[in-house]
């Protein structure tokens, strides 16, 4: 029987972040469909008409519960920014790693992930979750190697720097989805590796990665 999770009355954010990490265990654990309002009034230890309160559709509650695990996963990634004396080079370097290693690679994220994207052809709620996610990580990586052509002395225009962007997220999605599906397959560290090798070939820079 599924663990409870304990519902905790601190105030109305923290309620509905409360309600999104319920819905998040029982799409982990069952997908979208067995995500029900039922399951997930059961899982918070609360009353369906309590969710209801906070999230008059299970569409609603759905959504929010894919924006969080959008943003949680862009904000882990931007953490490795964090701190003084990294170069544009390194930086971008240390954000691809992280996409590409724990804990965004993880079978339980990814598992969510492509629940809620089978879904999202479908939902145009989702859809739009889907796409202000994806935009948002696309500029952050343009801005990361606008930073990196810059330090290096190199110049390229919005179109150029956009295309780079969309390579190097490719790099990471295909990468990131191989590690969460079979990642007793590789060595610890071995995708990030790759992952900033790959990206060093892709925009012709330095980044500390593999030479091979």
């Amino acid at each position: 029987m599924a663990e409870r999770r304990k519902f905790r009355r601190e105030g109305e954010e923290r309620r509905r972040q409360d309600l999104i990490e319920a819905t998040l265990d029982c799409v982990a654990e069952n997908g979208i469909e067995g995500a029900t309002v039922r399951a997930i009034a059961l899982r918070a230890g609360v009353t369906a008409g309590l969710i209801r309160h906070y999230f008059p559709a299970k569409e609603d509650l759905l959504q929010a519960a894919y924006a969080t695990i959008v943003e949680r996963m862009t904000a882990q990634a931007l953490a490795s920014l964090d701190g003084t004396g990294k170069t544009p080079a390194a930086r971008l370097g240390a954000f691809v790693a992280a996409n590409l290693t724990a804990p965004i690679v993880d079978a339980r994220v990814f598992s969510l992930w492509a629940g809620f994207i089978g879904r999202a052809h479908a939902d145009p709620a989702l859809s739009a979750v889907h796409r202000d996610g994806y935009i948002g990580f696309r500029d952050r990586l343009e801005h990361l190697i606008a930073e990196t052509f810059a330090s290096a002395g190199r110049t390229a225009d919005a179109g150029r720097l956009r295309r780079h962007a969309i390579a190097v997220n490719a790099i990471i999605d295909g990468l990131w989805i191989e590690g969460c599906m079979a990642g007793d397959l590789f060595e610890t560290g071995e995708l990030a590796a790759i992952g900033i090798a790959s990206v060093e070939r892709v925009l012709g820079i330095d980044m500390g990665g593999e030479n091979a």
